[in-house]
């Protein structure tokens, strides 16, 4: 009785291959996590006596997965999507994607934050729910660290308003307060209505290890900005990096070799 619904599709319906490469598209590396979790699946109902065979084995591996995209906004693609997320009916998307640039933290990084994670007088903030599970910090400064002066002092009339016995309060809560904001609708307009093109919210995240790169910071320092604890991560950026470093040995030689 194979007739339960598999996501949009209806086992009964499905074709060869289909379950792995049916719309909407996949990145190659969500295709080879199905994939390779199913044949799992299927290798323990074998050695259970589940089933004879491994229909899954015969599927082609993926292999080769180049997910190093590096889409980073230019200053006049900032200049306009900060106007638009200034604009937004969503009084938080501005302070919100200005943090993204400012630090590289990713989305989820970022929403999970609350009022007891920030210390504006050390110009700190404490990232709890990372991707790899390991608490870091963060430097809030410069105009980030006064935008969220005002904003904090918005959070805390809020939680007075809203939620006056909430402990736990969110820098950037959603109506009730008991979590935190979902900014996906805010973020696709704004963006939308600022013309740029082929931009995610993740690749505010490369835009500030980019900036980073081109401003002379190191692999090594960028991967401690953004969390990574290898290089491999950030060695999409170095190509900015080399850039930067070419251009500061071509001012030294112009200045010692007249």
């Amino acid at each position: 009785m194979v007739d339960k619904a598999a996501g949009d599709t209806r086992a009964k319906s499905t074709e060869e291959n289909s379950i792995f490469y049916s719309p909407p598209a996949k990145s190659l590396k969500t295709m080879k996590y199905y994939r390779d979790h199913v044949e799992m699946l299927f290798n323990h109902a074998k050695q259970w006596g589940w089933t004879g065979s491994n229909p899954v084995s015969s599927i082609q591996r993926v292999t080769k997965i180049n997910n190093s995209r590096v889409r980073f906004l230019s200053d006049s693609e900032r200049d306009v999507l900060l106007k638009a997320c200034r604009a937004s009916p969503n009084n938080q998307l501005y302070p919100i994607v200005v943090f993204a640039l400012s630090t590289g933290a990713r989305h989820t990084e970022i929403l999970n934050l609350t009022l007891d994670d920030i210390n504006l007088e050390r110009g700190q903030a404490i990232l709890r729910e990372t991707k790899n599970g390991e608490t870091r910090s963060i430097p809030i400064v410069r105009y980030l660290n006064t935008l969220l002066v005002e904003h904090i002092k918005w959070v805390n009339a809020f939680y007075e308003i809203n939620a006056p016995k909430e402990h736990k309060k969110f820098l950037f809560p959603c109506s009730d307060g008991l979590a935190p904001i979902q900014i996906r609708k805010a973020w696709e307009n704004a963006r939308d209505k600022s013309g740029i093109k082929d931009f995610r919210f993740h690749d505010l995240r490369h835009s500030a290890a980019s900036y980073l790169a081109m401003n002379g910071a190191t692999l090594l320092e960028i991967a401690d900005v953004l969390g990574h604890k290898t290089l491999q991560m950030v060695k999409r950026y170095s190509h900015l990096s080399e850039s930067h470093t070419s251009t500061v040995v071509s001012k030294m030689n112009d200045s010692i070799f007249k």
